[in-house]
């Protein structure tokens, strides 16, 4: 492979890969900072270019476009709690009211499911997360292992279907409802895909 036909992943010097990896610090540092004081919309690849002193052009190199940029530069918690102690039929209840808690207060997961509807590396982050820090919780209570992935995905398909609902899209009816009226339409679908008997 000759110089004019490498990516900026793959050079074979030792020093242009550590610059790379030098440049890509640079760019998501700034791209952290940026993201947290503006928040999503108002961050511009350009004040991120500015606050790592490189042009533009570099950050669209790495990352092709905000989106890609975004879903690489954020780390996302969703501290879910230790339901170990919690009886196995109010562990539906609880994970609708921490998701809730967790959609409300923090305009990351909001900025990310918006990025993952559209955006390749958006999309995997989400399904990371979930795979990461959902399907142990499904492992604990599910009565069929072989059925985890598919509860899993199922409970997902109805967290995220309502945060994109309430959140992304604001349909008014569901914006409308008050917490407590979402955890008790919910938490009986989500206790039944994960603990219930396969249909």
């Amino acid at each position: 492979m000759n110089a004019s036909n490498s990516s900026p992943t793959d050079s074979g010097s030792g020093p242009a890969r550590r610059r790379s990896g030098t440049t890509r610090d640079a760019i998501l540092t700034a791209a952290r900072e940026r993201f947290a004081t503006d928040g999503y919309e108002r961050a511009t690849i350009r004040a991120i270019a500015k606050d790592a002193n490189i042009d533009p052009s570099m950050v669209m190199r790495y990352y092709g476009n905000k989106e890609g940029l975004f879903a690489a530069a954020v780390a996302v918690d969703l501290k879910l709690p230790d339901l170990g102690d919690l009886p196995r039929q109010e562990v539906g209840r609880a994970l609708v009211t921490h998701f809730l808690a967790m959609w409300e207060q923090n305009e990351v997961l909001t900025a990310l499911l918006r990025v993952g509807a559209t955006n390749q590396d958006g999309a995997e982050r989400m399904q990371g997360i979930f795979r990461e820090e959902v399907v142990p919780i499904v492992v604990r209570v599910c009565p069929d292992p072989e059925q985890v992935p598919a509860r899993a995905g199922l409970c997902a398909s109805q967290l995220l279907g309502l945060a994109l609902t309430r959140y992304v899209l604001r349909f008014p009816p569901v914006v409308a409802l008050a917490r407590e009226e979402i955890v008790a339409w919910l938490a009986p679908t989500l206790q039944r895909y994960l603990t219930a008997p396969s249909p």
